[in-house]
């Protein structure tokens, strides 16, 4: 299964949803700054299935990140779930869905689960 791209600057925040999506069986690779999200996504073997993305970053603000993403063929049709606290004054188009902080960690499942899938769990 492809990897989820975690990137909040909030050790706390990536931290705890990182753990919940690792012990739902997701691999998940996080990241605190929008910089660093480009740079994985450049040197990656395997497109994450989706972005999870904070919009009040250093670096790059998850806005700067989704217009860079959206600049490019191979990207543009990368789901991203945006995080944030503060409400969008209008979320773009192609943002596939806008989770308020603090987050509701049932609906963000919920999300990972619809574009992601369900990870593969292996026998023991």
């Amino acid at each position: 299964m492809p990897p989820i791209l975690l990137v909040e600057d909030d050790d706390d925040i990536r931290d705890a949803v990182a753990e919940l999506l690792r012990d739902e069986g997701y691999d998940v690779h996080g990241v605190d700054n929008g910089e660093k999200a480009l740079a994985y996504l450049h040197q990656a073997e395997r497109e994450p299935c989706l972005i999870l993305l904070d919009l009040m970053m250093p670096v790059l603000d998850g806005w700067q990140v989704i217009d860079r993403l959206r600049a490019q063929d191979r990207l543009l049709a990368l789901p991203v779930v945006v995080m944030s606290a503060a409400s969008p004054k209008a979320a773009p188009a192609d943002v596939a869905a806008f989770v308020r902080k603090p987050i509701d960690l049932d609906l963000l499942l919920g999300l990972v689960k619809r574009y992601c899938g369900r990870p593969v769990v292996e026998p023991y």
